[in-house]
């Protein structure tokens, strides 16, 4: 059967994935602040071996900002709020942080959304573009868990670039770096990258 519904959830979430990725990647974080809420890509376009070869096109990472108060069902209005813009700038101290890692090497791309559009065109991104630091390894989106949560593991993405100053308060892992290259390294080959 040939069917399209140009107004299907599924297509609409193609349709804002298309206009985020048609603006050309910018620094990150971008050299002007912004308003709004919404989603984005982060771009690796530097020589660490686990990441040789991605460029502009692939997202090593998607995520979204929602309006404040969005977790709890009490969200604001959107108008005014920086929230895109600033999860932009943390991701860019987490790079900062990392002893291996280039923030120089790094893109962002990002697109203001309604509210209403946000968990699903994040979602349609991770199931299009699979990127690596939200399918293959865990924890690059990751906050400092507090004092009384220390006892947790340290994320793979932590332990293959270390330099969180809170992620040295957590407990070892039992991967090694090099075992979480391997894990990315897999990845990619299944996915047809190497």
């Amino acid at each position: 059967m040939r069917a399209y519904d140009p107004l299907s959830v599924d297509e609409l979430g193609r349709n804002a994935v298309r206009a985020l990725m048609e603006y050309p990647a910018d620094a990150l974080p971008p050299k002007t602040s912004f308003v709004g809420v919404g989603v984005y890509t982060l771009h690796y376009v530097g020589t660490f071996p686990a990441y040789i070869g991605l460029g502009e096109d692939a997202p090593i990472y998607v995520g979204k900002a929602d309006p404040p108060g969005r977790r709890q069902g009490r969200a604001s209005a959107t108008s005014g709020t920086t929230a895109l813009d600033r999860r932009l700038s943390h991701h860019s101290e987490s790079i900062k942080s990392a002893s291996n890692l280039d923030l120089d090497e790094f893109r962002c791309r990002w697109l203001v959304l309604d509210p209403v559009w946000i968990g699903l065109t994040e979602q349609v991104l991770i199931a299009e573009y699979q990127p690596i630091w939200n399918v293959a390894i865990d924890g690059f989106g990751n906050n400092d868990p507090g004092r009384g949560r220390w006892n947790q593991r340290r994320s793979q993405w932590d332990t293959l670039h270390p330099g969180r100053t809170w992620a040295f308060n957590l407990q070892d892992r039992d991967e090694t770096a090099a075992q979480v290259m391997d894990v990315v390294r897999t990845f990619r080959s299944r996915n047809g990258a190497e």
